[in-house]
């Protein structure tokens, strides 16, 4: 779980890094999701990325059920209405596109579920909201299930070569250049 406090037994951050106490993640990913996730004690980055106001960019790679259409990628860059707190909510425009092979990852442990019939793509998706489950309701929603979900990049903090549970200590002022720095695009 991307948090130090154990819910249903499950293993947390603390049973993979030594981090000081006072650290917490900044912002969550669900149990069956995985990739980047920004570790710190600084209060006023907590809440520069996790307040919706400031509107970063997060990048996904999803591996989805089926052979997605360019109309289902069309769907999502739109916005789709998921449900949020039980509640009807239009997600913001989106970037969307297929990936025409598979992207470089690193192999699950466990695996995603496998059924010879059925295809699988993979998209990237980048958005610049952070609703919970967000990308795993889009896709559902665009009739193509998430099987695997992975965060390649907050802003310009990217996974680029870092194997799986491999941490980098950064200072505040080269993740904050890395974070908050102009667009370059």
């Amino acid at each position: 779980m991307s948090q130090f406090s154990s819910t249903e037994g499950k293993r947390t951050l603390k049973d993979f890094f030594p981090v000081p106490g006072d650290c917490y993640p900044v912002g969550r990913l669900d149990f069956d999701s995985e990739g980047l996730l920004i570790l710190t004690n600084d209060a006023a980055l907590n809440n520069r990325l996790l307040n919706p106001q400031f509107a970063h960019e997060r990048e996904y790679w999803v591996q989805v059920e089926g052979a997605i259409t360019p109309a289902a990628i069309r769907q999502l860059e739109a916005g789709v209405t998921i449900a949020v707190d039980g509640k009807p909510y239009r997600t913001r425009p989106a970037v969307a596109g297929i990936f025409e092979a598979p992207p470089p990852v690193p192999d699950r442990h466990p695996p995603i579920r496998y059924r010879a019939q059925i295809p699988t793509s993979w998209i990237r998706v980048v958005l610049r909201e952070g609703k919970n489950r967000q990308v795993r309701k889009m896709t559902a929603k665009a009739g193509f299930p998430t099987l695997r979900l992975i965060r390649r990049r907050i802003e310009r903090v990217d996974l680029e070569g870092l194997a799986p549970g491999e941490m980098k200590t950064m200072t505040q002022q080269q993740l904050y250049s890395l974070l908050f720095a102009e667009r370059n695009q």
